[in-house]
């Protein structure tokens, strides 16, 4: 199957890295909704409401599906044997990316307790919360660009 898809392999990792690019997008600027969102709307608020729609849209239309692609594209060049199992470089950026995908899951939840109305986290905490998504951006690109390992 490796050797059927590789015609299209400048495509797949085209692909993967405009998928990849829509999710970190959206992994800089949920965060700092929340800040705001936490900071400067009462719970039952029409900015409340506003924040609201705004952040499920976000997740849902734009972060989920960039996402999901960038996981099957990343698993295709895996499978097309893109992915050096013997070197540190790769496990680097497959831990990076399960911890992204983590973030991306707690930050999910946290869009759940504010349609809830639940919402316990500072704006402060959330300031802290966007600073993980660059941090795991930087390993990941050191790692596949650099290798420094």
């Amino acid at each position: 199957m490796a050797s059927m898809l590789m015609p299209y392999y400048a495509w797949i990792k085209a692909g993967h890295i405009v998928a990849m690019i829509a999710w970190m997008a959206g992994m800089f600027y949920l965060p700092r909704l929340y800040v705001y969102h936490a900071e400067r709307a009462a719970v039952g608020s029409e900015l409340d409401a506003t924040f609201r729609i705004m952040e499920e849209k976000l997740l849902r239309l734009i972060m989920n599906p960039a996402m999901i692609v960038t996981w099957v594209f990343g698993l295709i060049l895996i499978g097309m044997g893109m992915f050096d199992w013997s070197a540190a470089w790769s496990w680097i950026k497959l831990a990076s990316v399960i911890a992204m995908t983590g973030m991306h899951g707690w930050l999910a939840g946290r869009r759940k307790d504010f349609a809830l109305g639940q919402n316990t986290f500072s704006g402060r905490s959330f300031r802290i919360a966007n600073e993980v998504p660059t941090v795991l951006l930087l390993v990941i690109v050191i790692a596949v660009v650099v290798r420094p390992f």
